[in-house]
């Protein structure tokens, strides 16, 4: 398993409102029948049993999971699918109706057969699945586990298992002092891993990937593409991070026009739509002279957001709960940029930049730490979001790579310790409102950094390492199980 992450992975098409809770599990069902059908074995199984475990279980109502799941199994795709196709199949359910696996093989599937146990914690990860291939005569055809880790990333039970002995060793050997902290102390990149073999600049901690653009000389970003092209042709690389950002920038774009309600029991209100109205109406008036930049940027993050809330078209940035950041700072860009924003050329080189950045720094956080609310808490979601717009934004507006990783390393700085506490088990309270006031964050973050030099202090590698350490003792209340903080405290009327 290749620790490099494509920046066309860790940025992917999906749908609300959890792309650990939501996107993961619906591509571990489809995986499991797929494997199914490839072995041959689909023909003989009448009935589909599954278990979702730990945090999925705890909150897997609110997040949609168990619709995703059975979404899943009948062969739908998050990234294509029409999201009307998704809510409310689990329900619909009942007590048993015959369900086309992958489309076509039929079997009858009842509610009950898809099970929330969140005080079941499988070994590898809090998001843990089972699932159960039965044939007519109740014999088992075949069983998988799988684990849904953040950013709609699922691996199977061998590849956590695989993961986490390489996460093990890696540490055994940085206390031992290896070439990591080598590379740390005198600035030279590591020798190429195995594990990174097909990208000509693997890097395994900031360190490295300054080190790298050092002896380039080149940025963040430029480093990126030559690791992306060496993976798949140029012109499909252009294509994919285009179109990543049309998708961004159309999901804030229907946020800021849909309004109503959003589903669940909050009755959460949206909120985008009249905010954009307002802004837009004191823009007209001539006696105003105020500077309305941050308020269109948290609009932005709210429009994302409610998108992802409602369970509609949103991009895994790092992932959906975070979702509305890194498109509202993009846009916030944009928008006090009118030269980039109105040449169609210039605006998506600027925007292939900011993205490859953020894809980045986000793989430091995936490789070295978690991006999965479960597991860190939502400093592991918001915060790694953050943290990669705000390096983002200091590199596309001309920031150095030390600068980058500066404006990274303040936004993480500041999220250490964020609590994952959903109201509800829903992806609304405090979430919309988290990720515009992070957006907000990483704007300063950006232009902090950018009134120096790019040294600092607390590097990005002890921050992550930080952010790891603080996941790792968080209470589980705190991770995205809704049994602990606002969750607890806030009365649902």
């Amino acid at each position: 398993m290749s620790s490099y992450v494509s920046v066309l992975d860790l940025f992917s098409v999906g749908l609300g409102p959890s792309s650990s809770h939501t996107v993961g599990p619906m591509r571990a069902a489809t995986a499991f029948v797929t494997a199914l059908a490839d072995r041959g074995e689909l023909a003989r199984v009448s009935g589909v049993r599954v278990v979702l475990c730990g945090s999925l279980g705890a909150t897997g109502v609110g997040h949609g999971t168990p619709d995703a799941v059975v979404a899943g199994l009948v062969g739908l795709d998050p990234e294509t699918c029409d999201p009307d196709l998704v809510p409310g199949r689990w329900e619909k359910l009942g007590d048993g109706v015959r369900l086309p696996l992958l489309g076509w093989h039929e079997v009858v599937v009842a509610q009950e057969d898809v099970r929330l146990a969140p005080l079941t914690r499988m070994p590898g990860h809090p998001n843990g699945m089972r699932f159960t291939a039965v044939a007519a005569d109740g014999a088992v055809v075949a069983e998988g586990e799988f684990y849904s880790v953040g950013g709609g990333f699922v691996l199977t039970a061998d590849e956590i298992t695989a993961a986490a002995e390489a996460e093990a060793a890696q540490r055994s050997a940085e206390v031992a002092g290896d070439r990591t902290d080598a590379a740390a102390r005198d600035g030279a990149p590591s020798p190429e891993r195995a594990d990174d073999v097909g990208v000509p600049f693997p890097f395994a901690n900031a360190a490295e990937l300054l080190a790298l653009c050092e002896r380039e000389g080149t940025s963040v970003a430029r480093l990126a593409w030559a690791n992306e092209v060496a993976l798949r042709p140029s012109a499909d690389v252009e294509a994919g991070v285009d179109r990543i950002w049309d998708t961004m920038s159309a999901c804030v774009d229907a946020g800021l026009e849909r309004e109503g309600v959003l589903p669940g029991r909050l009755q959460v209100r949206r909120r985008a739509r009249a905010q954009r109205e307002r802004l837009e109406a004191l823009e007209r008036d001539p006696s105003s002279a105020a500077d309305l930049s941050i308020e269109w940027l948290q609009a932005f993050a709210m429009a994302v957001n409610e998108e992802n809330a409602d369970g509609r078209r949103v991009v895994t940035a790092p992932t959906n709960g975070a979702a509305g950041i890194i498109p509202a700072v993009g846009r916030h860009f944009l928008r006090t940029h009118p030269d980039v924003a109105e040449d169609g050329e210039r605006r998506r080189r600027a925007m292939r930049t900011y993205l490859l950045t953020a894809a980045a720094i986000g793989a430091l956080y995936k490789r070295n730490a978690s991006i999965s609310g479960a597991e860190a808490g939502c400093q592991g979601e918001v915060g790694s979001a953050c943290s990669m717009a705000a390096g983002a934004l200091c590199a596309v507006v001309g920031g150095t790579p030390a600068q980058v990783e500066n404006a990274a390393e303040i936004a993480m700085e500041h999220n250490l310790g964020l609590t994952c506490d959903p109201v509800g088990g829903l992806v609304q309270v405090p979430c919309i409102e988290r990720n515009a006031i992070a957006a907000c964050t990483a704007v300063s973050a950006a232009r902090l950094a950018l009134q120096g030099d790019g040294s600092h202090v607390v590097s990005l590698d002890t921050v992550i390492e930080t952010m790891r350490q603080t996941g790792a003792d968080m209470s589980s209340k705190y991770k995205e199980t809704s049994t602990g903080g606002l969750a607890v405290n806030v009365i649902e009327c």
